[in-house]
């Protein structure tokens, strides 16, 4: 059986501190990770593994993997992974880029809008047909600053995701436990690690530059001028980050 990997102490410094700042993890959880097999996802399944054996909360941990379909994305071989993690693991294949295809434009921004929306349903249904009342996700800094100058830019609003918040049907919270960490820090541990990262290599997102990576470059060429940038960004948005719900 395979161990899991101690994750970098600064991964886990930044985990473990928004974990603590948003209330994201209670004695009794039942947590179910949605796991893409990205860097991200398994960087997270790994922080996760960490806090279970060595934090004073006690909580189960479950994995999840949707497979839209798509030719050149292929997360079966982590069903072997898991197992030999000896993580409780499911594994959901629906069409969902066939349907998109069907009904959408391949404006990459809508397509990559309507399979997120079409996964994170699956993993709700997922979580409590398995009695998780938590849905942990792998978004970390880069992305909630990524998607804070979308919303700007594009939408006119302060915005970004929330670290944590109770989805609207009142039965599960979602938690974000890498909103501090960097997407270098997944890159880099997941690198060192040898973890088995999944491409995900959707045409439709790569046929036209989106949105989001269009803010990506920005940022990163703002942070060659300010080395602090996202440090200031991370204070920007903590008020936008929303309270922890109530039990």
């Amino acid at each position: 059986m395979a161990e899991p990997v101690q994750p970098s102490r600064s991964l886990i410094s930044a985990a473990g501190r928004a974990i603590g700042d948003f209330d994201m993890i209670r004695d009794g959880d039942r947590i179910l990770l949605g796991l893409s097999g990205g860097k991200d996802s398994l960087s997270l399944l790994h922080v996760l593994l960490y806090f279970q054996k060595r934090a004073p909360v006690k909580f189960e941990l479950a994995a999840a993997t949707v497979d839209p379909c798509s030719p050149e994305y292929d997360p079966s071989p982590l069903k072997r992974y898991m197992a030999e993690l000896g993580v409780p693991y499911f594994y959901d294949r629906q069409d969902i880029v066939g349907e998109a295809q069907k009904t959408l434009t391949r404006d990459s921004d809508s397509f990559c809008a309507y399979c997120s929306r079409m996964r994170r349903g699956i993993l709700y249904r997922i979580a409590r047909e398995q009695n998780c009342k938590v849905l942990a996700l792998a978004q970390h800094l880069d992305d909630l600053a990524e998607t804070l100058m979308m919303s700007m830019f594009f939408g006119g609003k302060l915005r970004t995701m929330q670290a944590h918040y109770r989805i609207d049907a009142g039965d599960l919270r979602v938690i974000r436990p890498l909103v501090y960490a960097r997407e270098r820090q997944t890159r880099d541990f997941a690198l060192k690690a040898g973890l088995p990262v999944i491409s995900e290599n959707c045409p439709a997102c790569f046929a036209v530059p989106t949105q989001r990576f269009a803010m990506k470059q920005m940022l990163a060429e703002q942070e060659k001028l300010h080395p602090k940038l996202f440090a200031s960004l991370m204070t920007a948005m903590k008020p936008l980050m929303g309270q922890p719900p109530s039990s």
